[in-house]
């Protein structure tokens, strides 16, 4: 097949019909690689060139279709990524070389698993890889990093040369659940009685909450949770990526998406949450708060959208980066998958036995949280469990 590279700075150029009718041919999409999302991104400037992600999106083209894309950045810091690579540029500066700019294909600031090989077909994913390989040359960087594909997508970059490095999340799976309380009667004692009173405590303290769908945000709510947002940063002494333009962009322009939870206490807003969803999944992305009430935090980012999994029949909630203490909530351990190329001999040669040890190391980390299930000793329950996530997964 012949088809035409071109390497695109801004999605404008090719067009929210084009980019998401090749979207919807990917079984493993998901919100976050909307143009929605990826377009407000940059337009608000919270991933843009001045901030470190340079856009060049990777686009092969049949005349005038889409035929396959990647998104794809030029970046000069590793900020962001949660596939962090900080030890390698470091041994990088240490020996007197340059680490950046290196190439990135993930979502900004995003640690969910989904495509990032949009392609229509197979012979479209091998040319876009083949495309990929011809452009990490051509630039001539240090390095190549595919951030949370899909397995299969991730062992399509390594059968080309890619090494593949694994990592754990920790996801909720709905076991066809018709309340709250019927999921708590699937945990250990133990647990359903913290959990009980972790929420009763948050009662206790007079709050109350709203769940409001997307379109119904006003803008005075969106500053409100702005607001808690950089408050989290804050307190973790650090900068936050996003801006008010940002929220309000996919406010108005993906809200079917979007669902923002408030905490109230005397009828004034104190914390918030904001998920995102597909059909069957959501997605835990933000959470601050304006008052420290014991358990709020689980309570607003938790067990709130538990609720609207189950309400709404959501197969699974996606509870995002790190956090064993999401177990004992009955999220469970997940692997993960992201792919890297290196330029340098010497620095792929160690890095990949690095990934050979460090895959042993989660091999192990994964049995030892699979032995703290917090689940009773159900077969029946864990039958339908590995069911649905098996169903999920294909």
């Amino acid at each position: 097949m012949n088809y035409r590279t071109r390497i695109v700075t801004s999605l404008a150029d090719i067009g929210q019909a084009r980019w998401d009718a090749l979207l919807a041919q990917q079984s493993d999409a998901n919100p976050f690689l909307s143009f929605a999302f990826l377009h407000a991104l940059h337009e608000s400037g919270s991933a843009a060139a001045d901030s470190g992600w340079q856009p060049q999106f990777l686009t092969l083209w049949q005349g005038e279709q889409l035929a396959a894309a990647m998104p794809l950045y030029l970046k000069w810091h590793s900020y962001g990524e949660y596939v962090f690579d900080w030890a390698w540029a470091d041994a990088y500066r240490r020996h007197g070389l340059e680490y950046y700019p290196k190439l990135l294909s993930a979502i900004p600031f995003t640690p969910v698993t989904g495509a990032r090989l949009l392609a229509c077909d197979a012979a479209a994913q091998s040319a876009l890889i083949e495309a990929l390989q011809h452009l990490q040359q051509a630039r001539g960087v240090s390095s190549t990093h595919v951030l949370y594909p899909p397995q299969a997508q991730a062992e399509a970059l390594r059968d080309a040369g890619f090494m593949v490095r694994y990592g754990v999340q920790f996801h909720w799976i709905n076991a066809g659940y018709a309340s709250f309380d019927d999921f708590l009667a699937t945990l250990e004692r133990k647990k359903r009685k913290n959990i009980r009173t972790e929420r009763r405590k948050v009662e206790d303290a007079g709050v109350s909450f709203r769940q409001i769908a997307g379109s119904d945000i006003s803008t005075e709510e969106w500053e409100f949770f702005k607001r808690c947002y950089d408050r989290t940063y804050a307190l973790h002494a650090s900068t936050p990526y996003l801006n008010l333009e940002f929220f309000l962009r996919i406010g108005a322009t993906m809200p079917h998406n979007i669902l923002l939870i408030l905490a109230l206490r005397d009828g004034a807003p104190i914390a918030a949450s904001l998920v995102i969803h597909s059909a069957d999944t959501l997605y835990g992305r933000y959470w601050g708060a304006l008052e420290d009430i014991p358990c709020l935090h689980f309570e607003t980012a938790y067990y709130q959208p538990l609720e609207f999994c189950i309400r709404r029949g959501l197969r699974c909630f996606e509870g995002g980066a790190q956090g064993e203490h999401k177990m004992a909530r009955g999220f469970l351990p997940q692997k993960t998958w992201s792919a890297h190329w290196l330029a340098h001999p010497a620095f792929a040669d160690a890095v990949e036995q690095f990934l050979q040890q460090e895959a042993g190391g989660i091999d192990s980390y994964m049995d030892e949280l699979t032995e703290r299930n917090p689940f009773k000793a159900s077969p029946e329950h864990a039958q339908i469990r590995q069911k649905i996530a098996q169903d999920f997964d294909s």
